[in-house]
């Protein structure tokens, strides 16, 4: 008798990609009866289903006004949800959390630890979203800014080539599974030297301990991540449909024990050190355009999955506080930018029960984007711009306001404050007291696709 796909569905078996492998052994070695049952339950997939209640996670978060009380209800719903994976034995939510997406999807502001399993919609698209700072010395901010804007690219896509990737780092990827492709070089290559857009800025302040003056970038890994990401979803959801079909496709995971979970762990690796390049290039012509040389230097990532033995903790927006996180640290130091009004913190901590080892990334946000704008109905651009910038130096690289990104975007940053220290979320050592800042603006407002349209007569966005 031969077995076929058929055969198998009929004696109650789910199809998948173990059906040619057992289908083939099967035939060849002739098996029936009682030895075909027993092999084909020896290699079929063990379905794992979602938990039935959702694991435990501590809530490092406390409402203080209706907005924010709305805002938290819609972080530990989605919690409840996205605990309930099942790959995950932990979590922990932060003060500055905000909800990103359907309920089930990691928030802003939220760990996870997940047992021997990657899930790429954890780190999100905007893999290794992180700050760097460097210490210029006594150098007057004004002319630290102007260097900066004339060095740096906010906006979408790439340029051309403005700056050479280090050769040796190139070399490191030719070969790698997920990142030696021509795509990957030419976004590796292109986005170099570049912030992207968003919640992304380039800030200048002055150390509150110093008086130095400081440079600090917040960005990811742009076209370069976001590439890699769209491919391990792909291999994500393949794992999910064969193993977990239950599972959310949002968190979809990567075994770390196949050999494609520790290719796409290596990837990880090197899309972190080419963001790490990424902010050392802008701050390094910085540094030559005032003639000025590194005082202090120090980074770390907010946005990624940090490995301890065989569990993966995936941090969507926040700061990893402890050193086994962060391999390059810095005497444990940390920054944690607030909102453009206010100051960048400097922390340090210490892991506990309830922190799993990290702190907020930032002041989060109590409503959407589109929400905020909405508020701001009936006054000027201008008008709001100038009332919430007030003694800075803010500019935008698009040259159009982008009101999402003002400080009434997001929360207050005093609350947040206190909120690190009622939970234990690290300490703050120092601040960088603001000057000014450059964020991309609303770059897509008078894009050139966009007057290229008008001139065609229509303004619809381009597929």
């Amino acid at each position: 008798m031969e077995i076929t796909g058929k055969t198998l569905i009929e004696w109650g078996y789910k199809p998948g990609k173990w059906f040619k492998g057992a289908i083939e052994h099967a035939n060849q070695h002739q098996l029936a009866g009682d030895a075909l049952r027993q092999y084909l339950d020896a290699v079929q997939p063990t379905i794992i289903d979602p938990h039935a209640e959702a694991a435990p996670f501590y809530r490092n978060i406390r409402a203080e006004t209706p907005d924010e009380e709305a805002n938290v209800q819609q972080v530990l719903a989605t919690m409840d949800e996205l605990m309930k994976t099942p790959t995950l034995t932990g979590g922990a939510v932060m003060p500055d959390a905000c909800p990103t997406g359907p309920v089930g999807q990691i928030p802003v502001g939220g760990v996870v630890a997940a047992q021997g399993a990657i899930h790429p919609a954890m780190h999100s698209a905007d893999i290794c979203c992180s700050v760097m700072m460097t210490s210029l010395g006594k150098v007057d901010p004004r002319q630290v800014l102007d260097a900066a804007q004339s060095v740096t690219h906010f906006g979408g896509g790439g340029r051309k080539a403005l700056f050479d990737l280090p050769a040796e780092f190139l070399d490191k990827i030719r070969g790698d599974y997920f990142l030696g492709d021509e795509r990957s070089l030419t976004l590796a290559r292109t986005h170099y030297g570049t912030q992207g857009d968003g919640n992304h800025f380039l800030y200048v302040g002055r150390s509150r301990n110093t008086g130095e003056t400081v440079e600090v970038t917040h960005h990811g890994s742009r076209g370069f991540g976001a590439n890699l990401f769209r491919k391990g979803m792909k291999v994500a959801e393949g794992f999910r449909k064969e193993f977990s079909p239950q599972t959310k496709p949002t968190n979809a995971w990567i075994p770390y024990a196949e050999d494609i979970g520790k290719q796409y762990w290596q990837a990880l690796q090197w899309v972190r050190e080419w963001t790490k390049l990424n902010h050392q290039v802008i701050h390094d012509q910085t540094l030559a355009a005032v003639g000025s040389e590194i005082q202090l230097r120090f980074w770390n990532e907010h946005n990624f999955v940090f490995k301890d033995e065989d569990v993966f903790y995936h941090a969507k927006g926040a700061t990893p506080l402890d050193d086994k996180f962060v391999p390059d640290s810095h005497e444990q130091l940390r920054l944690v930018p607030l909102n453009m009004s206010e100051p960048v913190l400097v922390v340090r901590g210490e892991t506990t029960k309830s922190n799993l080892g990290f702190a907020p990334h930032g002041a989060g946000r109590n409503m959407s984007r589109s929400q905020h704008i909405r508020s701001k109905g009936g006054r000027s651009l201008q008008e709001i711009f100038h009332e919430e910038t007030e003694g800075l130096d803010v500019r935008f690289y698009s040259g159009e306001v982008d009101i999402s990104e003002l400080p009434s975007a997001y929360k207050n940053a005093q609350a947040v404050q206190a909120q690190m220290q009622e939970f234990g979320l690290g300490e703050v050592v120092d601040e960088i007291i603001p000057y000014g800042c450059i964020m991309a603006g609303d770059w897509n407002k008078n894009a050139a696709w966009k007057r290229k349209k008008r001139k065609m007569g229509t303004v619809n966005k381009p597929s």
